[in-house]
Order: structure tokens, then sequence, then C-alpha cells
């Protein structure tokens, strides 16, 4: 039975992270020289993730999404997949990649069961990508991308964050290049978040900037409206029929109807992504809490739940990165990577 918080927000949407680590260091998100990790020993094994979806979906959540750090890291995940696949309570199982190890293991993931892909590029310029990632992979996540397409995908998504003298110039380049490949692509404003410290507010290209520079290009874009719809993006159509989105968390929140919560790699739940603190299920877990004891925690959490993390941010006069590098290499937990952005 599906369980609704203090502003009557159901519990649908789940992002699990499978592990903090990632391949590349992107400016928004890792713009730090280094890094505390989670010890091995406490990320949950498949097993447990498993049993814990299996708690998850008794209280109603129906869509799974995989993240990291990069999921792809993560030794043998297309054996997780495979045991959610399997869970017919799910009615969405998908995972989001910087796509430098899709090419490898693109087909495994969809023989296993995955539904969707969602892959993150922000720039299609080689040199560009080195400065924003600090490695030289943008050929493997090109060829992700087209392994994507070949092993029979659809819904495919490309994630493109936009920052303001950096790959603003990109909007439609990436559109077209999204069209190449039948994917939708969603541009994310800059968000103050996590391990987000180089983040100021004249970086942030907002949505409606977005539209005008594309609507400048292409001619009127007419907006997609989808009643009832909790995704995070807003949709839009170009004359042409093609589609892409728009996540305007940091200029237009939407707080008010967020279905989603997070489980780190370690078996921490968060409510928001922008909240200080976490809710333990490990300990729980490997305790000998029974499946039902396991959901009564999900219960009590998520029916006290009242963040609107993003909305507070934006009633802020003064408003900064929200961690300093300080405070997250205290608690790695407070890093966007380490809870699935």
């Amino acid at each position: 039975m599906t369980i609704s918080d203090t502003l009557g927000r159901p519990l649908r949407n789940l992002r699990i992270s499978v592990t903090d680590r990632c391949n590349l260091r992107c400016a928004y998100c890792m713009p730090e020289a280094e890094y505390a990790w989670l010890p091995r020993e406490d990320l949950l094994h498949f097993e447990e993730i498993s049993r814990l979806a299996d708690v998850f979906t008794g209280v109603g959540v129906d869509r799974v999404r995989l993240t990291g750090g990069e999921p792809l890291v993560r030794r043998d995940l297309p054996r997780l997949v495979r045991l959610l696949a399997a869970k017919p309570a799910l009615r969405d199982l998908a995972m989001t990649t910087n796509g430098v190890l899709l090419e490898e293991h693109a087909a495994a993931l969809k023989e296993a069961g995955l539904h969707r892909v969602t892959v993150s590029l922000d720039t299609l310029k080689l040199e560009r990508f080195r400065v924003l990632t600090r490695k030289d992979e943008l050929p493997r996540v090109l060829a992700g991308i087209e392994a994507v397409s070949r092993a029979g995908f659809s819904n495919l998504k490309i994630d493109s964050v936009i920052l303001r003298d950096v790959n603003d110039d990109e909007l439609a380049d990436l559109i077209d290049y999204g069209r190449r490949w039948n994917a939708e692509v969603r541009f994310i404003e800059y968000m103050d978040v996590g391990g987000a410290t180089l983040w100021r507010r004249e970086t942030v290209v907002s949505r409606n900037e977005m539209l005008a520079r594309l609507a400048g290009r292409y001619g009127t874009v007419e907006p997609i409206l989808e009643e009832g719809s909790t995704a995070p993006a807003e949709r839009f159509r170009l004359p042409d029929g093609t589609t892409f989105g728009i996540i305007a968390s940091t200029t237009a929140p939407f707080c008010r109807s967020c279905d989603r919560s997070r489980l780190t790699a370690d078996g921490l739940w968060y409510l928001c992504l922008y909240a200080s603190r976490g809710i333990d299920l490990r300990g729980p877990l490997r305790s000998g809490a029974s499946d039902e004891e396991l959901r009564e925690i999900l219960r009590s959490g998520w029916s006290r739940r009242d963040d609107r993390g993003a909305e507070e941010r934006l009633a802020l006069r003064q408003r900064a990165s929200l961690i300093s590098p300080a405070d997250l290499k205290r608690d790695p937990h407070l890093e966007m990577h380490t809870r699935g952005g």
C-alpha cells in the first residue's frame, strides 16, 4: 500500500546508488582534488539490495533507477539488474551512467532485463569534455550511446548539465545529436547541492533562458502537457516534432510533487537530495530485522517527510555552494555522487 508524506507526496520512485566511486571528475559534481570514500565492507551486497527493493515495493515503490557514482564501475552489475528485473512490482527499471563503460556492458544489461538507460553527456567537444571531466573519454561515451541503440533499448535519454560560458553554446548541437539516436535530451540547471563547491548563481543558465535561446534557433517551442506526471523534467516540442526536457531544480523547483528517495551504496536512505541526514537501513537489515520491521522504518520515515530542499534554497537571499570541502571530507554521504544525484 502506497504511503504519503506530510504534503501528500507518495513514495513511488527509488534511486539506488550501487557505488560512490566514479571514473570521471565532472567539475559541477566532483571538483575537489581528494575525496573520502565509503568503506568497501559497508557496501550493500546485491542480495541485500534485492531484499530492500522488495521492502520498498511493499510500501508502494514501483520505479527504480540504478545510479552511482558511476554504476558500471560496480563489478557484475548485470547480476543485480537480473535480480531486480524479476520483481513483478517494479514497472520501471532504469540506469543513469556517464557512458564510459557502456559499450562493453550494453548488451548484457539489456539481456539482464534493464528497461531504460540515461547517459550523462554535457558536451560534444573533445577538449571541452577533457576540461569538464578531467578525462579523455568522449569517444568511449559516444560509442556507448551507439551501443545502447544497437542493443535495442528504447526511450534513451541524454542528460546535460548546462553551465554559463562553459557549454551553454551547445544546446542546439546536443538536441541535434540526440535526434540522430532517437534520444530525448534533458537540460539540467546547475544545482547547488552536495559537492558542487564551485557553484555560483551567475553560472546557472535558467530554464527560461534556455527556452528563449532554443526558440531563437528553431522557432516556436511548445510545452508538452502531461497530466499527473511527477517526472523531474518539463518536456517541450520543437516545430519539427523533436522533443526535449528541462530539469529546472534551481530556478523552478518541483518539490511539491517529488516522489523520489535515495538509497546509498552503504544503506542510508535519504528523503531529499538536499537532506543533511539519512535513515540507516543497513544496520537493521544486517541485525536481522524482518521485512515488516524494515517496512515500518520506511512508513515512519516517509510519513514524517516535509522536505522541500530546492524550494528552501531558492528562497535564500545569499546563495552559495551548500557544503564546504572540509565538511564533505568529514561526511562523504553529503556528496551528490554518494547519494545518487
